[in-house]
């Protein structure tokens, strides 16, 4: 692969637009692969440069910053684009087919087998229990994309029989052309607002992880969602694919229960009348979320033709991710539960169902203008206690909530709200961080407010 992807960069003007951990990634492999060729860096901050002096060691680079630092994209070959960065507000008509990135081109120089999981919610947890079953069966197996780890700096461990499992956001599929293999769609919700002209271009951002498929690669995808499965079916009935390669994975549905399909009857979870796991099994994964993110693992188990016992086993022992209905501990008779992934209503309704004993509740925000009408519907018919209000949206929330049986309490930091929950919550009931908004604004990100929640509680 490596010589493929030497081949196509080489002696063309390739800019590296953003230069953070994929786009250093990217300077690297092209630095040691193609020691002589001219490379062109832009981003906003001449900070980043400074931070990294090697690069203005190099005498083969020039660099672009500033305001203008967007002008002239159509003046280059290659523009392996940051996956944070919006287009947004800005024409791409112009430049939009030489817009790459490393997640498009290992889909389309690789020959190792990969498995692409996507959705709003649930890609971290289900793209490492995935690459927790395979390589507990002993497979070569690399977990990469938006986990955390920039491609490129794998290339050298990759080889044809390696499984390669890619955690993908929509920033990374807003502009593919190729498709994994192995195509999971968990669910869609309202979510990145702020980086889409529409919420149907996130959608449809989302719906590359299989639009460009060959005709018997694998589709799994959640019918239970709604919007998701009008997307994924409005897609398919205008390409030609293997009707068998097509797999629904439904909790919900009992028209789907043939034909192909995972399922769930009464305790147990089947495929096409196969038993392959018994949902009672003690687990560490709560919640009918994470069953479902179950579910489409096992799925994968059955197409690679993996040991079902091996894969159950490694399901029940399967530890939760940090900040994701995670056990923080048990203080002065008052249980902490951390969930700063939960950026989203869907999310925070989702733990608070599952946790149940919930006596206070700490919400609050980024406002990226979600939709929390039936977020505030659930709250106010919930018997929660305590509800401890961040801003943004945790004010705007605060001012819907009508349940007078409700305390409502509008902080402005962590450290008050953790303060409050210490003072007011039931003794030997929970103390949730569940957000439904994201951090940005605040924190750097999710695992920051996580940390903090963490770090004040203990």
């Amino acid at each position: 692969m490596i010589e493929k992807l030497t081949e196509y960069l080489s002696n063309k003007k390739v800019l590296i637009l953003g230069f953070g951990m994929e786009g250093i990634s990217t300077y690297k492999f092209i630095r040691k692969n193609l020691a002589e060729q001219k490379i062109y860096i832009a981003d906003k901050n001449e900070e980043v440069f400074e931070k990294n002096s090697f690069i203005k060691e190099d005498q083969n680079v020039e660099l672009i910053y500033g305001n203008d630092y967007l002008e002239s994209l159509e003046n280059f070959d290659i523009i392996m684009k940051t996956p944070g960065l919006s287009f947004a507000k800005i024409d791409i008509s112009k430049f939009k087919d030489k817009i790459k990135s490393q997640v498009e081109l290992l889909l389309e120089f690789s020959d190792s087998t990969t498995i692409g999981v996507t959705g709003t919610k649930g890609k971290s947890t289900t793209s490492s229990l995935i690459y927790k079953i395979i390589a507990d069966q002993s497979k070569d197996v690399l977990l990469l994309g938006n986990i955390g780890l920039p491609i490129f700096d794998y290339l050298e461990d990759i080889k044809k029989e390696t499984i390669l499992v890619l955690e993908l956001s929509s920033h990374q599929l807003e502009f593919v052309k190729c498709s994994p293999k192995i195509a999971i769609l968990l669910n869609i919700f309202e979510e990145h607002l702020d980086h889409y002209k529409s919420y149907q271009n996130y959608i449809d951002a989302k719906m590359n992880i299989f639009k460009f498929q060959k005709q018997s690669d694998y589709l799994l995808y959640n019918p239970d969602n709604k919007l998701l499965k009008e997307n994924v079916e409005k897609i398919l009935d205008g390409i030609d694919r293997v009707e068998s390669c097509i797999i629904k994975i439904s909790l919900d549905n009992m028209d789907n229960n043939k034909n192909n399909n995972i399922y769930k009857i009464n305790n147990n979870i089947l495929f096409d009348g196969k038993n392959l796991y018994d949902s009672t099994n003690e687990r560490k994964i709560l919640g009918n979320h994470n069953l479902h993110n179950i579910m489409f693992a096992l799925g994968v188990s059955e197409i690679l033709g993996l040991d079902l016992n091996k894969t159950i086993q490694t399901i029940n022992h399967f530890e939760p991710l940090p900040h994701r209905m995670e056990f923080v501990g048990k203080f002065n008779d008052i249980i902490y539960y951390n969930d700063s992934i939960a950026t989203i209503p869907e999310s925070a309704i989702s733990t608070i169902t599952t946790l149940k004993d919930i006596s206070s509740l700490i919400i609050g925000g980024m406002d990226r203008g979600i939709d929390y009408s039936s977020f505030i519907d659930f709250l106010n018919n919930s018997s929660i206690k305590n509800i401890i209000c961040l801003p943004i949206t945790g004010h705007l929330i605060a001012d819907k909530i009508s349940n007078s049986a409700i305390n409502i309490y509008k902080i402005n930091t962590m450290e008050e709200a953790v303060e409050i929950a210490k003072n007011v919550t039931e003794k030997n009931k929970i103390c949730l961080l569940s957000p439904a908004a994201a951090s940005y604004g605040f924190y750097k990100n999710f695992q920051e407010r996580g940390n903090e929640f963490k770090r004040l509680v203990k």
